[in-house]
């Protein structure tokens, strides 16, 4: 199968670290299927990045990443108003590439991971193609946000009702795409998988070392996008009561994002700058060592499909606290964990102090109970997948949606 990629979950020359798991899913995936991807950029990503003299993306917007050829068209929008237009604004920004790829490439199906805008504009193209079209639902695009948009969550069934396939990373995506009118059969769960050969157990002591961190000072880690829906600020709140109760401990937030100038003012205002420590980015090769270095992940958010952070944290060993949310509760058996009520401060800084008082204790979870699904499974099931609507496309009905 030839398989075009059109989102916005992908690497880019300013955003060099976005959404690595996708980046290796579509890299496993081109190990036995030739793909394209078609990866627009904002303009606001774009200017910010040139405002602070990054380098340019050459005249073509076109890069080779993993082996895959790339294209990175400008992605025109009006930031946070006109939303139910993003899907309008999405297809226009990408349909010159959109066709040109389906010229060059002869893309047998198209797969869109994001429901919208994304997944809107690949159907809305795709059936102009004459090609068949699967969108992912990873669970933000799904559940965070939509009931105060009406225009957005509109658009987002539509895309999913017109689709030839969805494809869900949890149980609980699954169910809800089926609640809003997609047929049972079209609706596939595929849990994502991680990088097994870097996220594995290791010696704690080593990993800290390396990362230049003391070794007996408990270390609380945070590893996300600093964006409302993972809700680190009450990750920021639960620390302050900790703090107030006398604990020992240091909370390390990884991450970037807009909301990451407002946490760093929470922090100084509560006055934890000696506990709580922003890092920004890190190199993914880096992460393991975090997860391994730490005595505790904590995941705070308010919704979730299944993160691969906690995944990959599950997958090195390391305990976790996260929110009682989406398709955690289908992997919260793996490893060693506890689920506290999203948005409870209370909770979460009785779960981080009680799992600090054990972890002297207790060792880390077993290899046996780590989660064990690589890129390549999933990308082998994605596939089958494929297999299996381009088998039946020919006799599908699809409804049709306008701009």
């Amino acid at each position: 199968m030839r398989v075009l990629v059109l989102t916005n979950l992908y690497p880019n020359p300013y955003e060099p670290n976005r959404a690595t798991f996708n980046r290796q899913q579509i890299g496993a995936l081109n190990e036995e299927h030739p793909v394209r991807v078609i990866s627009p950029i904002s303009w606001v990503t774009e200017l910010a990045s040139v405002l602070r003299q990054k380098p340019r993306l050459s005249g073509s917007r076109r890069v080779v990443c993993d082996g895959i050829p790339v294209e990175h068209p400008r992605y025109y929008y009006t930031p946070k108003m006109l939303r139910s237009k993003y899907g309008y604004f999405f297809e226009r920004s990408v349909k010159l590439s959109f066709h040109r790829a389906v010229r060059d490439f002869s893309p047998d199906i198209v797969f869109a991971p994001w429901a919208y805008p994304d997944g809107w504009a690949g159907v809305k193209l795709g059936r102009q193609a004459g090609l068949p079209v699967v969108i992912k639902v990873h669970g933000c695009d799904l559940l965070w946000g939509l009931e105060r948009h009406p225009g957005r969550k509109k658009r987002t069934i539509e895309a999913l009702r017109s689709a030839d396939g969805i494809v869900a990373v949890s149980q609980d995506l699954a169910s809800r795409v089926v609640s809003s009118g997609v047929d049972t059969d079209r609706v596939h769960v595929i849990y994502d998988g991680i990088d097994t050969a870097l996220f594995h157990p290791g010696p704690m002591c080593e990993a800290r070392t390396r990362l230049g961190l003391g070794i007996n000072e408990p270390i609380v880690l945070y590893i996300g996008n600093l964006v409302p829906v993972k809700s680190v600020s009450t990750l920021i709140v639960a620390c302050a009561l900790l703090d107030q109760r006398g604990l020992s401990f240091r909370c390390v937030l990884i991450g970037e994002g807009p909301l990451r100038t407002q946490l760093q003012r929470q922090v100084s205002r509560a006055g934890l700058n000696d506990r709580v420590q922003l890092l920004g980015a890190r190199p993914h090769d880096q992460l393991a060592d975090w997860y391994r270095a730490c005595n505790l992940f904590v995941l705070p958010s308010l919704s979730e499909g299944v993160p691969i952070v906690l995944l990959e944290a599950i997958a090195t060993g390391a305990p976790f606290v996260a929110s009682r949310v989406g398709g955690i509760t289908e992997i919260a058996g793996k490893g060693c964990g506890k689920l506290v009520c999203p948005g409870n401060v209370e909770q979460l800084a009785q779960a981080v102090a009680d799992h600090l008082a054990a972890s002297s204790r207790q060792p880390k979870a077993l290899a046996a109970e780590l989660w064990p699904r690589s890129h390549d499974d999933a990308a082998a099931e994605l596939a089958q997948v494929f297999k299996g609507i381009l088998q039946h496309a020919s006799s599908r009905t699809h409804s049709v949606f306008s701009s």
